[in-house]
């Protein structure tokens, strides 16, 4: 298959381009796009053969639900049952935004795309090409990331041809996605708001609208669920070819033991690198690739990224710290959570 690279302007988008892809969405056929977190996957969200396609792309097993991607909140009503207050408040004040809410689903959503639950996932994207590409498409997109399941998530294009260049009709390259994780998922289909999966929304931001948030396990990657409602709960996710090792503690305690590691690692003569996170100081290390991310912010930003440079340089271990789980220390901490062969705690 010829994939089709559309270079697009990231903030002003060429709408001449823009609709070809939406026609191709039409036509049933798999489009990758840039939103503000990661690269997705788009389908047409009412097209069952087209969205089958996405879980063959990726190589994702079908219990996995897909989050549904709209432009205005008349579509929300078109594939949500039930609305309730908690929500158009949610909207209100994080649409569009990278907020992922479940609510009970309307039959026009195919059962594939919910893993066949009764609830569906959506989302307002705020990326200016995915919202002109949901806008002339004049259809909600189904879109996982743009990755081969499992593997780190893509935040450029790069990623997405190295994973899927030959294997889908189109790319839409608009450079890096600026918050690099993925959505924050609040399940508001139960009489509890429940957080299942943290992201650039904090759970800080959430507790002012809903004061009785429910953090739940699986959000800080503690545990995995049976039935997913929510990406991101079930499987091992994100996790490069090398063996990561995360080290958690206290903060000075988990940078002391992650150099230790890095450094018994590199005698040994494996190729490894140290990935620090929200450290300030400098570090060099011999024979270690040293990668170093000074605030959370930037660490979400260049996570998944650095992760696949990493790979491509044939590093074998990777050694990270551990940081504490305020603001978006818990999206972190969740991702490295779901990525690491090994944890350890000191």
């Amino acid at each position: 298959m010829k994939t089709l690279v559309l270079k697009v302007n990231p903030k002003k988008p060429e709408l001449e381009k823009i609709r070809i892809a939406a026609e191709l969405l039409r036509k049933g056929k798999l489009v990758a796009f840039p939103t503000e977190t990661v690269y997705g996957l788009g389908a047409n969200a009412f097209d069952e053969q087209a969205v089958k396609k996405i879980f063959k792309a990726k190589g994702r097993p079908l219990d996995n639900p897909i989050i549904v991607h709209i432009y205005s909140l008349k579509q929300l009503y078109e594939i949500a049952s039930k609305i309730p207050e908690e929500a158009l408040l949610l909207a209100k004040r994080f649409w569009p935004g990278p907020l992922t809410i479940i609510l009970p689903k309307k039959k026009s959503i195919p059962d594939v795309v919910t893993a066949n639950l009764k609830t569906v996932a959506v989302r307002m994207p705020k990326h200016a090409v995915a919202r002109a590409l949901c806008k002339q498409a004049a259809l909600p997109i189904a879109a996982p990331s743009a990755n081969i399941s499992g593997k780190p998530s893509p935040t450029s294009a790069k990623h997405v041809k190295e994973d899927f260049y030959g294997k889908i009709a189109c790319i839409i390259d608009a450079g890096r996605t600026n918050i690099g994780l993925e959505s924050t998922v609040v399940d508001l289909s139960s009489k509890r708001p429940v957080l299942l999966r943290p992201g650039g929304v904090t759970a800080e931001q959430l507790k002012k609208i809903l004061t009785e948030l429910e953090v739940h396990a699986v959000a800080k990657a503690e545990k995995s669920v049976s039935i997913a409602k929510s990406p991101g709960t079930k499987y091992r996710h994100y996790a490069p070819e090398a063996k990561l090792i995360l080290v958690e503690g206290k903060k000075e305690k988990a940078l002391a033991k992650a150099v230790e590691l890095a450094e018994q690692h590199a005698i040994s003569g494996l190729r490894t690198a140290l990935l620090l996170i929200d450290v300030k100081k400098d570090m060099a290390l011999e024979n270690v690739v040293v990668k170093r991310f000074s605030t959370k912010l930037s660490a979400a930003r260049h996570l998944f990224s650095a992760l696949r440079e990493l790979d491509e340089q044939g590093i074998e271990i990777i050694v990270v710290n551990g940081i504490d789980e305020r603001g978006l220390g818990l999206a972190i901490m969740n991702r490295l959570r779901r990525a690491c062969s090994e944890r350890i705690r000191v």
